[in-house]
């Protein structure tokens, strides 16, 4: 009799499932759709009690994970809370800023997670910030891990649906901003400096160039004669030698027309060019008056002088300058005297450059002659 319970039970319980299928049949398609739609309503109502799933109503929406992102990438701090002061969201610099981390804040308060005289300003500021219109701010200074850090934030409350009393905040280290002021003006008081002593020098360049005469850019008479001393101090000093040049431009050949105004003028604004060329900067070229130049060649002798001079005047020679399309040509004559070997004082040195320059003109012109070297037994010897 057992044995027949046993062997009909499965037939028992087939005969239940078959019932239940039957029913499902005739149930009408209304009926099984409530049926299965209140699992899930029942769920969504158990997951509403817990904190952390308003993040999804509320944070989320309101700071999309790719804002949070971003203003990660601009170390701003970002975080959501409810109207009961719970977190739902902190990215990643509002947890360095606040010293806290996202798993054990979210559905916490401030209470909670901070020291309670900076949760009770935090409450206070998120409570102002309810009672006003757009955005309101306000500065904390925050202590994390042994080190004070000066904060400003900025929050708005948001009044969308399923987010009445909910805050945003913003949070920027303005600590870190003062000091990135004060490394910024040290580096402009620095560049301010700077910018005087460029200025001091440009000053100075103006007028060393001011001095120059504006024919090729040379050395004004006066200040060409304090060359000359400084040289000739310098030279009886550490017993080195420099030269003077005087050059005046020839007469045109009698077969060629004379040069008239412009035509001389444009002929000593090419030579001063060229005396400027072939000079360096510790020389000094000069115009002295009508059609003669005077050059102060710094620590040469009279050779190296009678060189550069030589080479000097075949460019003259040379150059073609041109006016109303018609070519001019000129050339030029040399005296070349040096000191201390062919003069002891600056007298004697001008005086002997101005008569090489006559010897130079008596040989027809286009010529470079040298001053006479003076002996130790008083002899003189002229030098071609």
């Amino acid at each position: 009799m057992i044995r027949a319970v046993f062997r009909h039970a499965p037939k028992a319980r087939g005969d239940a499932s078959n019932q239940n299928e039957n029913r499902n049949r005739q149930e009408p398609a209304r009926v099984q759709s409530a049926r299965q739609a209140s699992l899930p309503m029942t769920q969504t109502t158990d997951k509403s009690r817990d904190p952390r799933a308003q993040r999804v109503a509320g944070g989320e929406a309101a700071l999309p994970q790719a804002l949070m992102n971003a203003l990660d990438a601009l170390g701003i701090g970002a975080y959501a809370k409810d109207g009961a002061g719970r977190y739902l969201q902190l990215n990643a610099s509002a947890q360095e800023l606040l010293g806290v981390n996202e798993s054990d804040a979210i559905g916490r308060t401030d209470a909670d997670l901070l020291a309670p005289a900076l949760a009770l300003a935090l409450r206070a500021a998120d409570q102002a910030a309810a009672g006003q219109t757009g955005v309101s701010r306000s500065e904390h200074a925050v202590e994390v891990a042994g080190q004070r850090r000066d904060l400003t934030a900025a929050r708005i409350v948001l009044d969308a649906p399923g987010q009445s009393g909910a805050v945003i905040a913003l949070w920027l280290d303005s600590g870190e901003l003062r000091r990135r002021d004060s490394q910024l003006r040290v580096v402009l008081t620095q560049l301010e400096e700077q910018q005087r002593a460029n200025d001091a020098l440009r000053r100075e360049a103006e007028g060393r160039a001011a001095q120059r005469h504006a024919s090729g850019g040379l050395v004004q008479q006066e200040q060409f004669i304090d060359h000359l001393q400084r040289e000739v101090d310098l030279s009886q000093r550490e017993h080195r030698e420099f030269a003077v040049v005087y050059v005046s431009v020839d007469p045109p050949p009698q077969e060629t027309r004379p040069h008239d105004e412009r035509g001389r003028e444009r002929v000593l604004d090419a030579l001063g060019r060229l005396l400027r060329s072939n000079t360096r900067a510790m020389d000094a070229p000069c115009r002295l008056d009508g059609e003669r130049f005077a050059v102060l060649l710094s620590g040469i002798g009279l050779a190296t002088a009678h060189s550069r001079m030589e080479g000097l005047r075949r460019q003259c020679a040379t150059q073609i300058v041109v006016l109303d399309g018609e070519e001019l040509r000129f050339t030029v004559s040399m005296g070349v005297a040096s000191f201390p070997h062919t003069a002891s004082t600056l007298g004697e040195l001008l005086e002997a450059a101005e008569n090489a320059l006559s010897e130079a003109q008596r040989r027809g012109g286009n010529h470079v002659a040298l001053a006479s070297i003076r002996f130790a037994s008083g002899e003189a010897a002229a030098a071609a």
